[in-house]
């Protein structure tokens, strides 16, 4: 058996309890086969990208310990997602139930048709790079350098890191 590999997935939602979507969503990360999850960010309330006539977001990362391939764990999260009610309209940046995108896996650099690492755009998107620094400050993303310099240069453009237990407030 392979030795695990370590990868980081967002997850977001600003759709029917955003903050018990992502809540739900790690617990089901932890019993991904052949997955562990390690670490789990904060809750992070964010702006939304595109439209902006739709609700905040509420955001995090989660660092997992996998033996999925890469494509495996891809398709692990597009089935979360739809357990969970996404449906996917083509809408891009649109309202959702729960997104969880592929981040990170080990360095693995790749463009595919299905599957781009590192994630495009993780290095200007403040709803990733704040909760990823905050659980994996010394992480080295491959080709773009270390998650602390990338935070460094990126605006938090209206991000809120939530306390523990405070429930979202839906304000758009």
């Amino acid at each position: 058996m392979a030795m695990p590999v370590q990868a980081f997935v967002g997850l977001g939602s600003n759709l029917d309890d955003p903050a018990g979507q992502v809540r739900r969503a790690f617990d089901a990360l932890a019993h991904l086969p052949r997955t562990r999850c390690l670490r789990r960010s904060a809750l992070y309330r964010s702006l939304p990208l595109g439209r902006q006539d739709q609700p905040h977001y509420v955001n995090a990362v989660a660092e997992l310990a996998t033996r999925l391939d890469p494509h495996c764990l891809l398709a692990s999260l597009l089935d979360i997602e739809r357990r969970h009610g996404r449906v996917r309209s083509g809408e891009r940046w649109g309202p959702r139930v729960l997104d969880l995108d592929l981040l990170l896996y080990g360095d693995r650099v790749m463009a595919g048709p299905d599957l781009i690492l590192p994630h495009p755009g993780l290095s200007q998107r403040e709803f990733v790079l704040y909760p990823l620094y905050e659980i994996a400050p010394r992480l080295e993303i491959p080709g773009l350098g270390p998650v602390a310099a990338l935070r460094a240069r990126c605006p938090e453009r209206g991000l809120h890191r939530m306390n523990p237990g405070h429930d979202f407030a839906q304000t758009s």
